[in-house]
């Protein structure tokens, strides 16, 4: 499998005025290092799901102060499901060869080289790599998390999937039949269907992103009940 000739981020958001600047500023990061350390272009589509808040205007402004360095781009609509959202944000993309698709939330901070090492593990024959998460310190106890940090193994070969933290290509994607309109577990749906297809895949701790560790996340069934689950309060 060559090695990407293109990056594409995409980011679903539902009412994240809050959240999505800082999460856009840290792939922002990634992009540029993606460019210098790799020479590689990349994108960045944020799905704005129903949005009755001011994330149309963050990305706006975002493109406007972007607009000669990065490729920021949004697409809009009424989908309801975070599966649908996914979906379409990566309909929106070029169908363009060597493409390489990193996932993410509007609540996530990722890595200056969480896209590198997505391509790096991609040029050598990974079609599908699996990144782990961890909830924001500043939003735990102590105690919390401390709890939360024992029932996790950070580590290569981990057993976990995200949506906030995943990466395939183009091709993977399209022979497994794309994210499913699904409330929730789109990103388990679609991984397993990947595998099915033989596509060669990584679960890595190397790509690691902070998410937010509130517990009235936009997706019913995502990270934030999860915690809920885990640190009842």
């Amino acid at each position: 499998m060559p090695a990407p000739e293109h990056l594409a981020v995409v980011i679903p958001a539902r009412n994240e005025e809050q959240l999505l600047p800082e999460s856009l500023a840290s792939v922002g990061a990634a992009m540029r290092a993606a460019a210098e350390q790799c020479g590689i272009g990349a994108s960045v589509t944020v799905v704005l799901d129903s949005c009755t808040d001011g994330s149309a205007d963050v990305v706006a402004g975002l493109q406007f102060r972007w607009a000669s360095e990065l490729d920021l781009r949004m697409v809009a609509g009424s989908f309801g499901l975070v599966g649908a959202a996914r979906a379409a944000g990566i309909a929106a993309l070029p169908q363009r060869s060597g493409l390489w698709i990193s996932s993410t939330d509007a609540d996530t901070v990722v890595r200056p080289d969480w896209l590198i090492r997505q391509y790096r593990l991609a040029a050598v024959g990974y079609g599908l790599v699996l990144g782990t998460v961890v909830p924001a310190a500043a939003d735990l106890s102590a105690a919390e998390l401390a709890e939360w940090q024992g029932q996790h193994v950070l580590a290569e070969g981990h057993p976990y999937i995200h949506g906030a933290n995943l990466g395939f290509s183009l091709t993977a994607y399209l022979r497994a039949g794309g994210f499913a309109a699904l409330a929730a577990h789109e990103d388990v749906d679609l991984v397993a269907r990947i595998k099915d297809t033989g596509t060669p895949w990584i679960a890595t701790d190397q790509t690691r992103v902070v998410t937010s560790g509130r517990r009235d996340g936009r997706a019913p069934d995502g990270f934030s009940r999860f915690l809920r689950q885990l640190l009842p309060r």
